[in-house]
């Protein structure tokens, strides 16, 4: 019912349309934040970009959604310039140097949004509105500028992939190499900021950070190649947008921003443990079998070795398996185990109660340790 909802309500689809565009931006340009392990800087940017909102209004006396949008990039970019240069030329950390702009500036905004409500007749109101976002008072126009500017962003990106890719993941190779890393620095982190503050209608302040980096932490789990990644961020940043319209437009007094938000942190999480090769659960999967692995090449690694010291063709006990353990200690039950399953592979076999290495596991090993010395 819902899906049908957006074809027939325009209201409905104006807001769906412009929060799938506007995860769709912020996955592909958050990918770029998540690989520099930038990860506060959606926070920083959004936080710094309320006093911006704030000064627009005064100096406009409008609340006309691209002068305070104007407002809100000088504003964020003004900030990220700021630690750009204290981390420059101090000792800060970067992420102490975002966290102090954060709060400057967004205690600097709160401040003036005060300020401003108390001006008689100054029709402020609205304004409270880009802390969580308005997304139901997205319209026509503020699509068109997000579809002009999503296009700019990923026409650049595309124009500029090769620089930063190497930006991202070999900043020195990069510098060596004679690109200018410095400018290629300033026009990621532009596009960083436009797309945080395109978003502020949608989601507002306090949550747009996580619009930058729950869709590209989500696709990394899948991926380990940078162009799939910028590809399954924008795909699940649309998604998240789309569901929590519906959810919201289906629910009385459901915010639509937050909603987006709970639903991109859900696909995070999930992927973050489901992913294939990447996902907490197919880690804890594949390092178990690797232990299994482990523990059948070591008792195979010990009958080996038994055999080429004292070659009794009647074979060991499990006991003499047990003394020779060094690092690993095995209980006998646990060897007898492994044993077993080497007697199913055809790499031991059992001679009354004494077991000895076939033909077989000779040769298993010895490509193993060939493998290794290689």
């Amino acid at each position: 019912m819902g899906l049908i909802n957006i074809f027939s309500d325009y209201t409905l689809r104006t807001v769906a349309l412009g929060s799938a565009l506007l995860g769709a931006i912020s996955g592909a340009i958050g990918s770029y934040a998540v690989l520099r392990k930038q990860g506060l800087i959606g926070d920083a940017v959004s936080h710094a970009a309320l006093p911006g909102i704030g000064v627009a209004f005064l100096l406009t006396g409008s609340k006309n959604i691209e002068w305070l949008l104007l407002g809100a990039f000088i504003s964020g970019w003004i900030a990220i310039y700021i630690v750009n240069n204290i981390t420059k030329h101090s000792r800060t950390k970067y992420d102490s140097a975002l966290g102090t702009m954060l709060s400057v500036f967004f205690g600097l905004g709160l401040v003036i949004l005060t300020y401003i409500q108390k001006i008689p007749d100054s029709n402020q109101a609205g304004l409270e509105g880009f802390l969580f976002g308005q997304a139901s008072t997205l319209l026509k126009r503020d699509i068109i500028v997000m579809a002009i500017v999503g296009g700019g962003i990923i026409f650049i990106i595309t124009l500029l992939w090769k620089e930063f890719k190497l930006l991202s993941f070999d900043p020195e190779f990069c510098q060596v190499s004679g690109f200018p890393i410095d400018k290629l620095d300033l026009i990621l982190t532009t596009l960083i900021v436009i797309a945080i503050v395109t978003g502020l209608q949608t989601v507002g302040v306090v949550l747009m950070s996580a619009m930058i980096i729950a869709p590209a932490v989500a696709a990394r789990q899948w991926t380990d190649k940078l162009s799939i990644m910028v590809i399954i961020a924008a795909i699940f940043g649309a998604i998240s947008g789309i569901i929590g319209t519906l959810i919201s437009s289906s629910t009385r007094n459901l915010p639509t921003g937050p909603v987006i938000v709970v639903i991109i942190s859900s696909i995070a999480i999930i992927s973050l443990f489901i992913a294939p090769g990447r996902g907490i659960i197919w880690r804890k999967i594949r390092d178990k079998n690797n232990k299994k692995q482990l523990n059948r090449n070591i008792v195979l690694n010990n009958l080996y070795n038994l055999n080429k010291s004292s070659n009794k063709s009647s074979g060991y006990k499990i006991e003499d398996l047990s003394i020779s353990q060094h690092e690993y200690s095995f209980s006998i039950k646990t060897i007898e185990e492994e044993l077993r399953k080497l007697e199913v592979l055809g790499l031991a076999e059992k001679n009354n109660n004494n077991w000895n290495i076939t033909r077989k596991g000779m040769n298993e090993i010895e490509e193993l340790r060939g493998g290794l010395e290689e």
